[in-house]
């Protein structure tokens, strides 16, 4: 047992003992399946409080010679799984935490000194003169042990992608990472002494010259996790226990922190969920993550479309992404696509990879961009706010010819000519005219269109504003009339979506007619 061969499984017991854990060993069946395999050469990313570390420390906790963790996952999943003690403790396991290790060796330079060294004198303890004297790689050491003994070793790399996020300008460094990665996983020798290599972090695999450096890897991500969804993040059902152990209102906490579509799979950030469920209290925890500075950088970056993008976003909508092109790394920035892919992986947006469209996921986050915009002063949004807020007080107040007014004036400004008669426009439209209800109101909930229409768009506010602000019910018509719109809301009783808000509402028909282009509106109160 050393520091960073075959280490004990102290770590993931520590998790496995917290007054909040969430079984995700069925994950480990997986990783069995990979044993000696093409495919054992895995890069799992995800963001920050999403769980890397953890899973890591279960992997090593299982696979580790190191460990003796067959008590320690009695009762969990991977028990239940025939097999289970097939690979149980039966490996000889490399883990190191490269954000530690560069911490903990002081500078980046020093970091690949630092782990060559520690993992060769560990190796040498353990395997003797097996591996030689003039030996001065790990790939070398692993080599020469797997040619007379057959071991083949489990790799597992925390934070692999440190460098490529927080050392992006120093190219010597990452030249220097990347060729020890290579070096460690690259080529048919590591294929023969690799049982599995697992890498986690935030950034995929970094693209060198159109090709990547290691292209052996089958990367799992955030744009698609494939069979890793439901243990990237917790689950819905999982939530669902949560707040019902802790007598959490789960409609409430999904409008905080649901969001990240994955594989069909609806996944939240653990350690938001975690810190709700302790708290009792639903806030923002992103920032405390540490990338908060990251994405007031990022959104400020002048690429065209970039501004408009977030807004609509900021507004509810969503937004087209071309994911082809980020270098993943976080200089390498070309166009608003690369800033958008880039924040998906950072968690900060959501994204859909059967429409190929990024949104902003939960009200959580939603705060944080609200926070880094108005930290750096957009003009677009200040025009924008001072547009809405005008329409949302006349909405309150009932001034119909206002609300339609201002709705054609932000259709003129807002969508393009050529769009100007679409749908979609029209939706995007809405949206963006009630950017200023993101202070009262939590991000809209809305529907999928149908038929000629629209289904209803719902704001509800936010606690605190609740005997204030009304619920608002906002029905989109095309080509027929405002009080048609309205009386929908009425026949299809769509009130019943809010059967468990007891607050006001106000009731918003809102029709577009595209031979004269002119927008009325009918609102009706409804009190409880």
């Amino acid at each position: 047992m050393g520091l960073f061969v075959n280490p004990d499984c102290s770590a993931f017991k520590a998790a496995v003992a917290s007054e909040i854990y969430i079984d995700k060993t069925a994950l480990i069946k997986h990783t069995n399946q990979m044993l000696g395999t093409l495919q054992a050469f895995v890069c799992n990313s995800r963001p920050r409080r999403f769980g890397k570390s953890v899973t890591a420390d279960m992997l090593t906790a299982y696979y580790s010679k190191g460990a003796d963790a067959s008590e320690l996952f009695q009762g969990l999943a991977i028990s239940q799984i025939p097999g289970f003690t097939k690979h149980l403790n039966k490996y000889d396991v490399l883990h190191f935490d490269i954000q530690w290790c560069f911490k903990e060796c002081g500078k980046a330079e020093a970091t690949v000194p630092y782990i060559t060294k520690i993992v060769l004198n560990e190796l040498r303890q353990l395997y003797g003169k097996i591996v030689p004297d003039d030996v001065q790689k790990i790939s070398g050491a692993l080599s020469a042990i797997n040619a007379a003994t057959g071991n083949k070793f489990v790799i597992v790399i925390d934070e692999w992608d440190v460098f490529i996020r927080d050392e992006s300008h120093n190219t010597k460094v990452q030249e220097q990472y990347i060729d020890f990665l290579r070096n460690l996983f690259k080529g048919s020798e590591p294929a023969k002494y690799v049982a599995l290599a697992y890498l986690t972090g935030i950034l995929p695999i970094k693209k060198v010259k159109t090709q990547s450096a290691l292209n052996n890897f089958d990367e799992y991500t955030m744009l698609d996790a494939s069979f890793f969804a439901p243990y990237t993040g917790f689950t819905e059902n999982e939530v669902k226990t949560l707040c019902s152990r802790y007598h959490a209102d789960f409609t409430a906490v999904k409008r905080w922190y649901d969001g990240y579509l994955l594989d069909d799979y609806h996944i939240y950030n653990p350690k938001a969920v975690v810190n709700a469920m302790l708290r009792g209290r639903l806030q923002s925890y992103w920032s405390q993550t540490g990338t908060y500075q990251t994405i007031k950088t990022l959104i400020d970056m002048n690429f065209a479309g970039l501004r408009t993008a977030i807004i609509d976003m900021l507004a509810g909508n969503s937004v087209a992404v071309n994911t082809n092109f980020f270098q993943n790394d976080m200089i390498s920035f070309a166009s608003k696509d690369d800033i958008l892919t880039a924040l998906i992986h950072l968690g900060y947006l959501s994204y859909d990879i059967n429409e190929h469209v990024a949104s902003i996921p939960n009200e959580e986050i939603r705060q944080e961009f609200a926070g880094a915009i108005s930290s750096n002063n957009w003009s677009e949004l200040h025009a924008f706010e001072i547009e809405s807020t005008q329409l949302l007080n006349a909405v309150l107040d009932g001034e119909t010819a206002v609300v339609a007014n201002s709705i054609a004036k932000l259709h003129d400004e807002y969508a393009s000519s050529i769009r100007y008669n679409d749908e979609n426009s029209l939706s995007s439209v809405l949206t963006i005219a009630f950017l200023s209800t993101m202070q009262y109101y939590f991000k809209p909930i809305r529907e999928f269109p149908t038929g000629r229409g629209f289904a209803d768009f719902v704001y509800l506010p936010k606690p605190r504003y609740k005997e204030n602000y009304p619920a608002l019910i906002v029905e989109l018509k095309w080509n027929q009339s405002a009080k048609t719109a309205l009386e929908q809301i009425k026949e299809r009783n769509y009130t019943q979506t809010l059967e468990q808000y007891t607050g006001n509402m106000l009731l918003v028909g809102i029709n577009y007619d595209k031979k004269s282009k002119k927008h009325t509106c009918c609102i009706e109160q409804v009190k409880k």
